[in-house]
């Protein structure tokens, strides 16, 4: 995962190719708890995060919203009481590109930090 936390998004066009299966899988061992699943045909990363109360929530929340801004790159977040919902997909390519999994190592680190 440390490797992923060093790294920043690269540029993503249309014609960039999308993960395959195996480069998913492979990818999956550097990040704890993350679950890919498919919507609107879109292969997606995601992961749950608990947290004390709404405050603390929010507070994440600012700051995955802040790192999305910075590497240009944004999820999809659910902010709920106690929870976090972080969603990474790579909208332009309509699935996962490596630069998912780099966002999902760093939205770690974030947490980390809480």
């Amino acid at each position: 995962m440390k490797e992923f936390n060093q790294n920043h998004c690269s540029p993503v066009t249309a014609n960039t190719p999308k993960l395959t299966e195996n480069e998913i899988e492979q990818l999956k061992t550097n990040i704890s708890g993350w679950e890919t699943y498919t919507k609107e045909g879109e292969m997606r990363l995601e992961k749950t995060f608990k947290f004390k109360d709404f405050n603390q929530a929010l507070t994440f929340t600012n700051r995955v919203a802040q790192l999305a801004n910075d590497e240009d790159h944004h999820p999809a977040i659910l902010t709920e009481w106690g929870k976090v919902t972080v969603t990474w997909w790579t909208h332009v390519i309509k699935g996962l590109h490596k630069n998912d999994f780099i966002m999902a190592a760093k939205t770690e680190q974030l947490r980390g930090e809480l």
